[in-house]
């Protein structure tokens, strides 16, 4: 089977979240299972590819009022042999930016319709004819509409698209006009097409083309079919409902690593946390707090926004510190948390520390160093932090939404069961009422933390089960693409 994806970002190249770590490590689970997958990607400007393959054929794309010619770029994965296309055409992709513009504009529906249309162009270059064109979220819904109007051709006409929906919360809408400047028909301009307000949404016109749809977790595919979870989508969610599938993402366990990890004073297993304990005190000395064994230390890597809670972690941040513990932050976004968490930073009096932007080191360091790993979404189409957390032995409390609550297991006293604690919903009430309960295991019941450390480190979360199921999500697109006849 041969698989395309086609998407905005893959770590470690071009990554601004989640979608990211996933076009980064997917393909190449799925490279193991003997799929022949590709991966195109914009070669945006602050990526370097002068050790790269550059074809000398430039590529075409239809576009405006006549067409955008793009260089080509090939690399390999990290340890991979799963081959990376780069398409290179400075005024669409040339700043460093991978996205320049939450929505509103031509240009930017534009930049991100280039590349979908580029991917039909990259397969007769190379001669690769997919069986499949995987795309994610918004940038790359574009390519579903493409493949059911201007790219029907016998090449393509048994592909299967496949929309992999990572944060559906994310929908920028763009001027009509756009349609024709991407040299779509304005039959799409429907209701039930891309047609969302007056205006273009692009993921609203992706979710009705593609063959069939993905979320990266189980929960977060049935959350996105409610008008709470839907974000003004959940009628074409529910009437796409047969095609939807929730799949849970999977980790990086050689990145993610405590065992081998380069960024750690010491290196621990879940046989022998004795590493931890060191892992505790080099991360206390380095962001300035106290260096103490006993009092518990909750870590936060994070982007700072109302979807991650940040804002009732800095309402309750005085009574979690009230508590004897110790909060250690990191991240970055709205600027009015940046600036609370940063000036509370100043002046942590050896409790708590804040540190503003974004350091992969010091994030695999809170990871082990940390006791607990605070991270309570208001919603989260997977998380993959939590999943971290628990490979590194550092017991999650987060709310039971999406992939929260399908990858952390609730504490159970009694069966000496769970890896984590979870909030029934998000409110200053229950975010405190959660901590003071996980504290309190930590300090009173030793013995059962330790049994969830153990429970946690010894959880499977790579992506091979992950990339099973996408086969076997490939599969069930290509039987509904195809007549029974060719559908083998």
């Amino acid at each position: 089977m041969k698989v395309l994806f086609v998407a905005s970002e893959c770590a470690p190249f071009a990554k601004a979240g989640g979608l990211g770590d996933v076009v980064g490590a997917l393909p190449k689970a799925l490279f193991d299972l003997g799929i022949d997958v590709r991966v195109l990607l914009p070669k945006y400007g602050h990526i370097d590819t002068a050790t790269f393959r550059h074809h000398e054929t430039p590529l075409g794309v239809p576009m405006g009022e006549g067409t955008a010619w793009c260089a080509l770029h090939e690399t390999r994965l990290p340890k991979s042999d799963v081959p990376i296309y780069f398409l290179e055409h400075d005024a669409a992709f040339g700043s460093p930016k991978i996205y320049e513009g939450y929505g509103g504009t031509i240009h930017e529906a534009v930049r991100f319709g280039l590349l979908s249309r580029a991917a039909y162009g990259l397969c007769r270059y190379l001669e690769f004819y997919p069986d499949v064109f995987h795309v994610h979220d918004w940038p790359s819904a574009w390519l579903p509409m493409f493949h059911n109007t201007v790219e029907l051709t016998p090449r393509f006409a048994d592909a299967a698209t496949v929309l992999t929906i990572h944060n559906m919360a994310h929908q920028p809408r763009f001027p009509a006009e756009a349609l024709d400047t991407l040299h779509l028909p304005q039959n799409l301009f429907v209701p039930d097409g891309i047609e969302d307000f007056g205006e273009l949404n692009p993921f609203k016109g992706g979710a009705y083309h593609a063959t069939m749809l993905s979320t990266v977790s189980p929960r977060y595919a049935n959350e996105i079919r409610t008008p709470e979870g839907g974000a003004g989508l959940h009628d074409v969610m529910e009437f796409r409902g047969a095609d939807l599938v929730g799949i849970l993402n999977g980790i990086d366990e050689e990145t993610w690593d405590p065992e081998n990890d380069p960024y750690l004073a010491a290196h621990y297993t879940a046989e022998d946390v004795s590493g931890k304990a060191v892992c505790k005190r080099a991360l206390q000395r380095e962001l300035g707090l106290n260096v103490s064994s006993t009092t518990p230390l909750i870590g936060v890597v994070s982007r700072m926004n109302g979807q991650k809670g940040s804002d009732v972690i800095a309402a309750t941040l005085d009574n979690i510190l009230a508590m004897d513990a110790q909060l250690a932050i990191l991240g970055s976004g709205d600027p009015t948390l940046e600036a609370f968490f940063a000036a509370r930073g100043k002046d942590g009096g050896g409790r708590f520390a804040a540190r503003i932007g974004y350091d992969e080191g010091l994030a695999h360091r809170i990871e082990a160093g940390a006791d607990l790993f605070l991270m309570p979404s208001r919603f989260e189409p997977c998380g993959l932090n939590q999943m971290y957390s628990q490979r590194y032995g550092t017991l999650p409390i987060v709310t039971a939404t999406g992939g929260l609550d399908d990858t952390v297991e609730q504490c159970e006293a009694a069966t000496s069961r769970g890896t984590g604690f979870k909030l029934a919903y998000l409110s200053t009430a229950t975010l405190l009422h959660t901590v003071q309960w996980a504290i309190d295991v930590y300090r009173d019941a030793p013995l059962l933390f330790r049994t969830m450390q153990e429970r946690a480190m010894e959880k499977s979360l790579g992506w091979g089960p992950a990339a099973e199921r996408y086969v076997e999500l490939y599969r069930w697109s290509l039987e509904r693409r195809r007549p029974a006849s060719r559908a083998g």
